[in-house]
């Protein structure tokens, strides 16, 4: 009964935070040290370092004994399963200390600590327990992933970098999915530059961010371990305002370090290579031969070497401005995060893809690796990638979980989408193009619909991966006339139409307009008749794309009905007020000559323009929202001439409400006396206020408008 009354005071003194207690009674009763306070199975000591309770965790690992340490909760992790997957070195350091054993334990999922250290991206943990895992078996868990694929799904490119330079060999690695680090990289879009879409003000922040040079983890454990063992607040810190005024000086030094550097002041590497993103980053002694280095050549400048300096300060420049004009700090840390992680991701790309023997060792067009076309098993998940808890028993689950996918069925294990066929399928336009250069032969993968890198990239819209296809030196012309299992080629599936809303643009109108210029750009991207009239159903890619559309058509109409319907009032309303203001002459008319009395000034004459150009605009407007209404709305009346209207018809709206305005303001101006008309300016302002509100509530759609009809080939949204 004892024993029941200090475990529930252990858990009583656990929520409330007083962990003095909780220390006490650890040291007077070691009975209640195989606890398990929670619902979740968890002792004391998990809930300490789940709380972060660092200080109070050590003490409770040094009273526990070493038995202790292993015990696990409802989902199987031990103590250092947390500490590792919140990075507490300091834990995890102590834990180890005391029990080796820990770092072989699994979870029910078959995630070691090690596991737990990649999937949360702590590198400092990671790099720790790497140093003292020297069992390769402990990279990969149940279902086949491995610490390269938790990193990467992540996004912690920085701590993949420095899993590859340990193991090699884990860039190949497949998982119970057939997936490798290279096809969880290839789902991630948004992770390189060609996915990412930024408006004019990030584009130019974008390019004016000076990224200092990447830096892989060091894998000077000492140096970590230092770390940890330093409380928190030791840590030198600084406000965040303080961090740009540093910024800036940096900026401003490595201006001056490069414009020097140009005149002999300060040596310069030879090839002097530098980042076509960052021209400050250079190659230095101890990294011109780092294989993580990214390489280029003089050739390769966008710019001659001697305008580097300039370049350089004109970005510090723009920084400074873009702050000074009030874009915010905030935002500008937040697309330079943007910039470095497209910057990793294309040098974890660059390794993954020379580090692939893919396409040296087996057929890759789109099987499984653990399947050949014959049936035999090609197997490259080798005994010491097994799973078990026990590693006596890592040959039989090795055995079995081969086995297993051996045994599946051959529609679910067979052709499978290759990196390069994933990448052209999201949009990860540096992708293929590396591969494409690395391995020529990957030109040929197909996946289980006999779909190759042009047909996926075609059916799932994305222009930027197809125009590097047109433009590729090494495809041939069969290439563009692959047909898929149902005999469609690639204008059978530009034709086709998907639920979801690909393009970067908004309303369903234009929507369906970008829908017709790309099925026109994969037409007139090859020769007439270059692809088969029909498919295997004997559709053309006419019939597809009329019989795919009819609900975009209709959703297309509808909306440009309601536009036109409610913009119509809006012109009736001002071509009727326009039309009575016009006929109406301020001051009359002399009655010998029939010339109006206020001929002479020159408020007449504004008030006589701006209440024609207000008529002839309005009326304008109203005819062509009513050719729009009465339109049959067809799929090939979306191409230009209803887009078209309905620019015209904005157009002519917008300025027609501004000149009905001064047409009042100029006429007002007679009916009140000498003394009285400079105090109605202020209320003529007044009244803009609202004219103008509206009219900037209307400017996103009518430069929407501008930029549909204009634009050649359609930009696909970066949503994935």
């Amino acid at each position: 009964m004892a024993l029941h009354v200090e475990i529930d005071d252990l858990f009583a003194y656990a929520m409330k935070g007083q962990w003095d207690e909780v220390v006490k009674i650890y040291k007077r009763s070691p009975v209640v040290r195989k606890a398990k306070i929670t619902k979740s199975e968890d002792t004391t000591l998990h809930t300490a370092v789940s709380v972060g309770q660092t200080d109070t965790a050590l003490e409770l690992v040094e009273i526990c004994e070493e038995d202790i340490l292993e015990l696990e909760n409802a989902k199987g992790n031990t103590a250092l399963h947390i500490a590792a997957a919140l990075g507490n070195l300091r834990v995890c350091k102590s834990m180890i200390s005391k029990n080796q054993n820990l770092i072989a334990l699994r979870n029910l999922n078959g995630e070691t600590p090690l596991f737990l250290a990649a999937l949360h991206g702590k590198i400092e943990a990671f790099l720790y327990l790497h140093t003292l895992s020297n069992e390769d078996y402990l990279v990969r868990r149940n279902d086949g992933d491995t610490i390269l694929h938790a990193a990467i799904s992540g996004e912690y490119f920085r701590l993949a970098m420095s899993i590859m330079r340990e193991h090699p060999n884990l860039a190949d690695s497949i998982n119970e999915n057939g997936l490798s680090p290279l096809h969880i990289l290839a789902s991630m879009p948004n992770a390189f530059k060609s996915s990412s879409r930024f408006g004019l003000f990030d584009r130019i922040i974008y390019h004016s961010i000076v990224v200092d040079e990447l830096k892989e983890e060091t894998h000077d454990i000492d140096t970590y371990i230092k770390k940890g063992n330093r409380k928190e607040e030791e840590i030198l810190t600084y406000p965040q305002n303080y961090k740009t005024c540093i910024n800036f000086f940096g900026m401003l030094f490595s201006v001056f370090q490069v414009t020097f550097s140009k005149f002999g002041v300060k040596g310069k590497k030879k090839d002097g290579r530098t980042d076509e993103e960052n021209p400050q980053r250079k190659s230095s002694p101890e990294h011109g031969t780092n294989q993580f280095e990214g390489q280029q050549s003089n050739d390769d400048r966008f710019f001659p070497p001697n305008y580097e300096a300039f370049i350089l300060f004109f970005n510090v420049i723009m920084k400074v401005l873009l702050i000074i004009l009030g874009i915010g700090i905030w935002r500008i840390n937040k697309i330079e995060r943007k910039k470095k992680l497209h910057m990793w991701a294309e040098r974890v790309m660059d390794e993954l893809v020379k580090h692939t023997t893919s396409y040296k060792f087996y057929d890759n067009t789109g099987w499984d690796p653990n399947q050949t076309r014959g049936g035999g098993p090609i197997s490259p998940i080798s005994e010491e990638f097994a799973l078990p808890n026990d590693p006596a028993s890592l040959s039989t689950t090795s055995s079995s979980f081969k086995n297993e996918l051996k045994g599946k069925d051959h529609n679910e294990t067979g052709k499978r989408h290759t990196p390069i066929l994933m990448a052209a399928k999201m949009g990860v336009t540096e992708m293929v193009e590396k591969i494409l250069k690395e391995f020529p032969v990957a030109i040929q993968d197909l996946d289980s619909e006999n779909k190759n890198v042009v047909l996926l990239a075609v059916e799932n819209r994305q222009p930027q991966v197809y125009n590097l296809l047109l433009h590729s030196e090494i495809l041939k012309e069969s290439i563009f006339r692959q047909l898929d299992k149902d005999g469609n080629s690639a204008l059978h599936l530009a034709a086709q139409c998907k639920e979801q809303r690909p393009w970067l643009i908004p309303g369903v109108a234009l929507q369906m307009q970008w829908e017709i210029k790309w099925y026109k750009f994969v037409k007139k991207s090859m020769p007439p008749q270059f692809f088969p009239r029909y498919n295997a159903k004997h559709e053309t890619p006419k019939e597809i794309f009329i019989g795919t559309h009819k609900e975009l058509t209709k959703e297309g109409g509808k909306w440009l009905v309601k536009t036109s319907e409610s913009c119509s009032v809006v012109a009736a309303l001002v071509a009727t007020v326009a039309f009575a203001t016009s006929a109406t002459i301020p001051g009359g008319v002399n009655e010998n000559t029939g010339k109006p009395l206020l001929l002479d000034k020159a408020v007449f004459g504004a008030f006589s323009i701006s209440s024609l150009v207000a008529l002839c605009f309005s009326v304008t407007a109203l005819v062509f929202f009513l050719s729009i209404l009465t339109s049959r709305c067809q799929e090939k009346d979306f191409a230009m001439d209803l887009p078209r209207k309905l620019l015209l018809g904005l157009t002519s709206l917008f300025a027609s409400i501004p000149s009905i305005v001064v047409s009042f303001c100029d006429g007002h101006i007679f009916i009140l006396s000498h003394k009285l008309k400079y105090a109605a300016y202020p209320l003529y302002a007044a009244l803009c206020f609202p004219i103008t509100y509206f009219l900037i509530a209307q400017l996103s759609l009518y430069f929407d408008l501008v930029w549909a009809i204009f634009k050649k080939i359609p930009q696909r949204s970066n949503q994935t």
